[in-house]
Order: structure tokens, then C-alpha cells, then sequence
């Protein structure tokens, strides 16, 4: 169930949406990934695919993503691109019972860069159980102008590339994201971001092959982490996306050069870094 509200310190618009926290998607979630299904708590970062923004049909633009609501597109035509993030793990999200989320936006700058305007947009969720946050989770996001260009690099048109070269440091997770996986993941997310599945939009805004989804890589970084470091419980993940993963691919997710604890890393087919991220006690975050 959603609701949306005035937020009484600063009177912006707040969505609240509470649900019963289930085991299936879960389910599916862990199916697409190739791993152990969940069976009374979720892994850190797969709040992802729960407490999500169910809009109307309606509400859609040509690109798929809604035009008003949080985040909004700043006028029209912009271009969206997510960014990064940070998300601070206090609790997990046990199944069974009712959780809350409560968005809204907690900033937004404009800049200029070498595509035209950006508008940089911070939205902040609080996940809720049992009386007590158990998961802050801010997303960055990016608007450009529509019709800016982007240096990227043309993927495989309709199909995977050979395996990438063995990872230079361990521990380290590969994942196979061909078309129906990148299908599947919109899906499970309830993101219809065009980009991410039609061939013909993403030259439209400028790539030259579908674009692996920013959140499915984060959420290999912590799955790398909880597979093989501490976990993320306690502490606060920060991730930057630093170049768009272009075509379906085999990407390999690795531990930084000073070793898990101190960073992870994103890399694509052809051995480009395409995201950064590294781990913290919450309160104390390092910079990215």
C-alpha cells in the first residue's frame, strides 16, 4: 500500500509504502543470480526488489521511467542515468512480516559538464521493521539534456562476447547478464527503463547496444561481500557507476587492489572499470 505526504521539515513530497516483506521474490531473485535461496531474512541489497513503486501504465514516458513523482524529470526530454549510491545496512528485513519505506528527495544541484546541463538528483528511502530503520539507501541519479552525446563503447548487437580474461585479484564473481537476464532483472525491479531491454531506444539516448542495470552490478559487489568478506551488516556500502556497461556480457566483480575490505570493483567484458565501490563502519564513510 502506498501514501504520499508532505514532509513536515522541509514540505517536500514524501511516498510512504509498507507490504508484507514475502519469500517469493526473493526466490526469484536468488534463481537469477545462481545462488542459495533466502529462507528467513533478506541478504543485504535485496531490499531491491521489495517495497517498489507499482506506478500506473499511465503515468509512463517514452523512456519508460515515470515523468512526475520522485524523482521527476527536471523538464522535459532529459535524459536519466543512475549514478551511484550509498546504502547503510543497520538491520536486515526479515520475511514475514510488515516493512515500510519512506522516499523523497534530499537534494538536487545543477551543474554543467561536457554534455550540456546535469541536474544530479539524491533520493533518500528509510526501510522500516518492527519500530526500528534497518536500511538507509540513498540513490543518485543524473539527468542530461536529450541529445547530448555519449563516449561509449558499442557492444556485440544481440549477443555475449567471449568470456572475459581471468580476474587479476580474488576473490571475484562472474555473471552472465545476456538479453533475458537483463529482461528479467527489469522485471524483478519494476524498472521499464527502455535501455535496458530495447534495442531500438538505446540509440535513441545514445549507447550503442542494451545497458546493463547500475543496481545489478552494486548488487554483485554485495554479493561478492557477503559471499566472501564480513558482510555488509553494521557497515555502509558507497558505489559509483563510472562507465556505462554497454551489450549483454559476461562482467566480473573483484576486489579492490588493497584487498575486499578495502574496495570492489566492476569490470566489463573488455576489462574496462564500469563501477567502484568500497565498505565502511556506518558513520564513518570513505569517499569514493
Amino acid at each position: 500500500m502506498t501514501a504520499s505526504g508532505q514532509n513536515a521539515q522541509g514540505g517536500q513530497q514524501v511516498v510512504i509504502r509498507t507490504e508484507l516483506i514475502t519469500p517469493e521474490p526473493s526466490e526469484a531473485l536468488a534463481n537469477l543470480l545462481g545462488t542459495d535461496i533466502p529462507s528467513d531474512q533478506l541478504p543485504p541489497l535485496w531490499h531491491w526488489i521489495h517495497l517498489l513503486d507499482k506506478r500506473p501504465h499511465a503515468d509512463l514516458g517514452p523512456d519508460g521511467h515515470p515523468t512526475f513523482g520522485i524523482p521527476a524529470p527536471p523538464g522535459p526530454g532529459r535524459r536519466r542515468m543512475f549514478a551511484g549510491g550509498r546504502v547503510s545496512t543497520h538491520a536486515t528485513l526479515v520475511f514475514g512480516t510488515p516493512a515500510t519505506r519512506t522516499t523523497w528527495v534530499a537534494e538536487t544541484k545543477e551543474k554543467r559538464g561536457r554534455t550540456g546541463r546535469l541536474t544530479f538528483v539524491t533520493v533518500r528511502n528509510e526501510y522500516t521493521q518492527g519500530g526500528r530503520v534497518c536500511i538507509v539507501d540513498e540513490n543518485d541519479v543524473v539527468y542530461r539534456t536529450s541529445g547530448s552525446s555519449l563516449a561509449v563503447q558499442a557492444g556485440t548487437l544481440g549477443s555475449v562476447p567471449d568470456e572475459p580474461a581471468p580476474a587479476p585479484r580474488e576473490p571475484a564473481l562472474t555473471l552472465t547478464a545476456d538479453e533475458a537476464m537483463l529482461f528479467r532483472f527489469s522485471a524483478l525491479t519494476y524498472n521499464a527503463h527502455r535501455i535496458h531491454y530495447d534495442h531500438n531506444w538505446v540509440r535513441a539516448e545514445g549507447y550503442g547496444d542494451l545497458v546493463v542495470h547500475g543496481p545489478l552490478q552494486a548488487l554483485m559487489m554485495g554479493e561478492l561481500i557477503r559471499r566472501s568478506g564480513d558482510g555488509l551488516l553494521g557497515k555502509q556500502l558507497t558505489y559509483r557507476l563510472v562507465s556505462p556497461m554497454i551489450g549483454p556480457q559476461t562482467f566480473t566483480v573483484l576486489a579492490g587492489e588493497a584487498g575486499l575490505n578495502a574496495g570492489v570493483e566492476v569490470r566489463d567484458v573488455h576489462g574496462t572499470v564500469a563501477a567502484v565501490g568500497n565498505v565502511s563502519p556506518i558513520g564513518q564513510p570513505t569517499p569514493l
